[in-house]
């Protein structure tokens, strides 16, 4: 530079020299801007010993080159020192604080240029317009948008452009179309802001309409165009996304890092992970994206090892890892439940300096929320974060509420408010969820007026979380006030409530959705499917089930599991074994849920040994059981009466399964020994027990002394179940019928005299059966129906038959001759075509007299009548019965 300096002095024509000097430094300087050359700004001295610290051109540049090289603040000092300013200048320091992501400094600068007169041009107008974008800042923007009309920048492309992006910020497509529509002769890079702002928006659809209309327009799409293409395809599903690689071949645009990046996410999001893997490998190109891409991809493919391995490999070829890669592979810590490698990068963040990072920290908190039992770990990783945003807080929240801490993390989502980060949808629908699962009413009302407070309330995810909350706390009337309110009502709104009028009982109810469904034009897919499926098997409405097997079928469902679940579920609780062992072969990978349904579908219809055979087919195949299904098994070795294997059975759980007996388990138990006649053994079960008895396990054993006639125990039996629970009147009948089979008819009526003193009385004997889709109730001595008459008449001549074949067991007692089941099977006779399977459903135990009238029925009549009390069924047909009783 002083070489420069001396040769210039020696010139005898100054302005010839400084001419020379401006132009000479002018090239310097402008060389160094390009290249971001920080030996640039030394030229800085020279210019102003030469006395040319008042050209404006050169400032401009130095402006530029301070910006790029030493920040911000730098550029800023030297842009209050620049003694002329012109449109150049302020463009230039307004775009530093745009690069910069200062958008609040950016619209100060420019309200700055306003006033000192100067006016902007095209490119200040686009700078601007970004950071309306970034700050969510619409009147500002929309006045920006009449200034650049009354201007003449209303036929700008690159503002155009710049419109488009900012209106679909706001998720304003319609305005964003408007604007592009109307601009005409559109170019390359303005038909891929139209794709780029429908594909932020995710109209994935409008995005690739949009890409058939610049085709057909002639416009040449380039490299950016298909990485936004990919990126809609990525959601819309391989055949888009193959269509898109295709056509990007077809245009002969190159392969770059850059492309083979977006490729490599698509096809990861499709399942082709292999193909991803090809395509990274189709040139030698690679940076830190590319890498990070493919570790990602591994993560959504569950292919944990490998992503991994990748992590290493790249490491290995030199790239140091970023933010984003930090982020992806403490994901696949968290989706590995693998505290250890959490623990391994966690101390490459602190090496690599990004501990403070915003996203590394959101995935920190997630990987110790989800891998340790200690919610301290999170919070102090939280505590780190130099600038938490709102799913900083969202995964701290959450994850104290899976933990069980619903108070602090309520206490969370206050501070969090405090701290001026307003919560999303997530945030929302995540306490939701937690006060849900510890039934917390009062703070989830303050949580709802906090959310009709904002424009939340109007969110889909928050309503559908609402709707769970109320629906599962048995306020169905409110669940059901909101879903009718929601102006967009989804397959997740209908299930959710489906699936909680499940859990309270309340069948019908849900299956009534179907047609609220179908009113809204809403698609049933696999999770209401199987809700559905569910509903109908509970209440046995096997007709209602098959219809919507048929739409699984015609939907293309039945390769869900949990549809084919649902059917075995259905299929088995109805009767129909040969349909549940049907739709369990269509289960290409049975589960722990498909086997349950197999083997609890074959105990309640009497199949025992086919149910114990089951069991032992699902511990070949690899399938571990859980205490669902030993619940099955000891009820199918109890109604075996296979005592010893019971025990066995019951021995294993804790010994070889590591399962804890519940109580329900030491029930099924009881009842095993009581069939057996080991009375005394299972007394010292009872006695033994881990956990407080109820009434149900004294009940059990009450049964079985009745059985087999043990009138003390009895007695002992119906003394502690009526402690426990003095208002269930079944002790008393078992105890009545138990004297009455022993002959003691004096205490007989002394029992039934102390029920009836108590003012207790049997429950109703009801059955339902199902014709044409509408379930038709009997309570014992139904005669309000329409077709009393001639179901009375149907009993009768069935009696006269029995008379005539000196059939006494189902003569009928004067109690017996109209029990519900009997009305049921009269009616169901009367309204079905020959050959058609009868199911009924009834709310107690059948009684003997019925149970003998139904197998003579079968007798006469060639029909299968399939009736389900409680979890056990009876299948009669041909006079036998399948419980061989």
């Amino acid at each position: 530079m002083f070489m420069v300096y001396k040769t210039a002095n020696r010139v005898i024509n100054r302005n010839e020299a400084t001419a020379l000097l401006e132009e000479t430094c002018s090239r310097i300087l402008s060389f160094c801007n390009s290249n971001a050359f920080r030996q640039g700004i030394c030229i800085h001295s020279p210019i102003i010993k030469l006395g040319l610290q008042h050209h404006l051109c050169l400032n401009n540049t130095l402006l530029s080159l301070y910006a790029k090289c030493f920040g911000v603040d730098t550029a800023r000092h030297f842009f209050d020192e620049m003694p002329q300013k012109d449109v150049v200048s302020w463009t230039g320091i307004i775009s530093a604080y745009v690069k910069s992501g200062n958008h609040e400094m950016a619209l100060r600068v420019f309200d700055s240029m306003l006033i000192s007169g100067q006016c902007p041009n095209g490119f200040t107008l686009s700078s601007v317009l970004r950071s309306c974008s970034a700050l969510g800042e619409f009147e500002y923007g929309t006045c920006l948008q009449g200034y650049m009309i009354k201007q003449g920048f209303d036929q700008n492309p690159v503002l155009v452009s710049g419109l488009v992006d900012f209106y679909s910020k706001f998720d304003l497509i319609g305005e964003a179309s408007a604007l592009f529509i109307d601009k005409g002769n559109h170019d390359t890079v303005s038909w891929t802001m139209m794709i780029s702002s429908c594909v932020q928006a995710r109209r994935w659809t409008q995005a690739l309409q949009i890409y058939v209309d610049m085709v057909e327009d002639g416009a040449p799409p380039n490299e950016f165009t298909f990485v936004k293409l990919l990126g809609a395809c990525g959601v819309h599903g391989l055949n888009y996304g193959k269509l898109v690689h295709a056509h990007m071949i077809l245009w002969g645009v190159k392969l770059n890092v850059v492309l083979k990046t977006a490729l490599v996410d698509m096809y990861s999001r499709c399942q082709r992970i292999v193909d991803a893997i090809k395509v990274s490998n189709l040139t030698p190109e690679f940076d830190i994206l590319l890498w990070t891409a493919l570790i990602s991809g591994f993560a959504q493919n569950f292919m944990f090892r490998k992503a991994v391995a990748t992590f290493c490999d790249m490491r290995v070829s030199g790239y140091i890892p970023n933010n984003y890669t930090f982020s992806s592979i403490l994901n696949v810590s968290s989706l590995m439940l693998c505290l250890e490698l959490g623990q391994q990068v966690h101390s490459r963040v602190v090496v690599a300096g990004l501990e403070d990072d915003v996203s590394v920290g959101n995935a920190l908190v997630n990987m110790y929320v989800k891998c340790s039992d200690k919610v301290d770990d999170a919070l102090r990783v939280f505590r780190g974060i130099s600038l938490p945003n709102v799913i900083s807080w969202t995964s701290l929240i959450a994850g104290f509420a899976e933990h069980g801490f619903q108070h602090d993390s309520f206490r969370l989502f206050t501070e969090m408010r405090a701290a001026g980060v307003e919560p999303n949808s997530f945030t929302i629908s995540s306490i939701i969820g937690s006060f849900s699962a510890a039934k917390l009413l009062p703070q989830m009302l303050m949580l709802h007026g906090h959310v009709v407070k904002t424009n939340l309330y109007k969110d889909t995810a928050v309503q559908n979380a609402l709707v769970d909350f109320y629906a599962g706390s048995g306020i169905l009337d409110d669940a059901r006030r909101i879903v009718d309110t929601m102006s967009c009502r989804d397959a997740i709104t209908y299930t959710t409530l489906a699936s909680r009028m499940n859990q309270m009982g309340h069948h019908e109810l849900a299956l009534n959705i179907i047609t609220d469904m179908n009113n809204d034009d809403i698609k049933i897919d696999e999770f209401s499917t199987a809700s559905f499926l569910s509903a109908s098997a509970e209440l046995g409405t096997v007709v209602t089930g098959k219809q919507l097997h048929c739409h699984s079928l015609k939907s293309g469902l039945c390769g869900w599991v949990s549809v084919l679940n649902g059917l075995v579920n259905l299929y088995g609780k109805c009767g129909c074994i040969r349909d549940a062992q049907r739709a369990f072969r269509e289960i290409a990978v049975p589960d722990t849920f498909s086997w349950n349904g197999l083997i609890s579908g074959l105990t309640s219809n009497g199949y025992i040994s086919s149910a114990l055979s089951a069991f032992d087919d699902m511990k070949l195949s690899g399938i571990r059981p859980d205490a669902i299904t030993f619940l099955s098994v000891l009820s199918a070795c109890g109604n075996g009466k296979l005592v010893d294997l019971g025990m066995e059975h019951f021995q294993s759980m804790s010994e070889i399964y590591d399962i804890v007996p519940q109580l329900d388990h030491y029930v099924h138990l009881v009842d095993i020994l009581g069939q057996g006649g080991r009375l005394e053994e299972a007394l010292e079960v009872i006695q033994t027990l881990p956990y407080r008895a109820n009434a149900l396990i004294y009940k059990t054993l009450l049964r079985s002394c009745k059985a087999h006639g043990n009138i003390l125990l009895a007695e002992d039996m119906a003394k502690r179940g009526l402690e426990l629970d003095p208002s269930d009147p079944a002790f008393y009948i078992l105890l009545a019928n138990l004297y009455e089979d022993s002959g003691r008819g004096d205490l007989v009526e002394r029992t039934l005299k102390m029920m009836r003193e108590k003012q207790l009385r049997k429950n109703p004997s009801q059955s339902w059966v199902e014709i044409r889709n509408n379930v038709h109730p009997f309570v014992a001595g139904e005669r309000s129906h329409p077709q009393t008459n001639e179901i009375y008449e149907k009993i009768e001549s069935f009696e006269t038959e029995l008379k005539k074949h000196g059939y006494h067991q189902g003569m009928g007692t004067r109690d017996s001759y109209h029990h519900s089941e009997k009305l049921a099977v009269a009616f169901g006779l009367l309204n079905t075509p020959s050959k058609v399977p009868i199911h009924i459903i009834k709310n107690n135990s059948i009684c003997r007299d019925c149970h003998g009238f139904i197998k003579f029925v079968t007798h006469l009549v060639d029909r299968e009548i399939i009736v389900r009390e409680g979890n056990r069924l009876h299948s009669f047909r041909k006079g036998e019965c399948s419980c061989r009783g």
